[in-house]
């Protein structure tokens, strides 16, 4: 991924609750010769080494299963909020923009047996139902319902490198800055009041 050095996020502890809050992403891959893409929710847990790791699963139904054993890398894409920026809110003439926030990760593959994949569908669940007022747990499901268990194919994704942008308007001076988080509160949407409330996170 392309980002000008002003946009590169290098906090480790800013990534990390990034993909915390932003689980839903994109899983990328080469299968059956093209560009594959599924779009689901991943876990950022440790492994016994205490080393970062992405866990997953898919259908067994997905062609992309299948190539995890022929073909180890993958890419992972992570977005959090965005929005379009109007040059009309700055007081000199420029080009509109995007403000947005990402992270990819790169990384290898490897697909989880039986116990393992139970224990990360586990994790999962524990995650978001965690703020459920009758909050589902795995261990409470029937043997009848745990079978469909078996129609996923579950994985850790060993993390590589990553790359995080944040383009948050950096490059504008104090008054252009202030002026685009009231303009973004403005607009009534709720992306761009997150937008805005990144924005204000940011050191100036």
């Amino acid at each position: 991924m392309y980002i000008p050095d002003i946009y590169k996020n290098e906090s480790q502890e800013e990534i990390k609750n990034f993909i915390h809050d932003n689980g839903f992403a994109i899983l990328v891959n080469q299968t059956n010769g093209k560009l594959w893409a599924t779009h689901i929710p991943l876990l950022l847990e440790e492994d016994n080494d205490g080393k970062s790791i992405l866990v997953g699963h898919i259908s067994r139904e997905n062609p992309q299963g299948e190539s995890f054993k022929t073909n180890t890398n993958i890419l992972v894409i992570f977005s959090g909020p965005h929005s379009y920026i109007s040059s009309s809110w700055y007081d000199h003439e420029n080009v509109p923009t995007w403000n947005y926030t990402a992270v990819h990760v790169y990384g290898k593959v490897k697909i989880l047996n039986l116990e393992e994949s139970i224990n990360s569908l586990k994790n999962l669940v524990d995650k978001y139902e965690r703020n459920s007022e009758n909050p589902v747990r795995i261990e409470d499901l029937s043997k009848q319902t745990m079978r469909q268990a078996r129609g996923i194919i579950a994985f850790e994704i060993e993390i590589i490198s990553i790359d995080a942008v944040k383009k948050m308007s950096q490059n504008r001076d104090s008054k252009n800055y202030e002026n685009i988080i009231l303009e973004l509160e403005n607009t009534g949407n709720v992306i761009d009041k997150q937008v805005a409330q990144e924005m204000k996170k940011c050191p100036r």
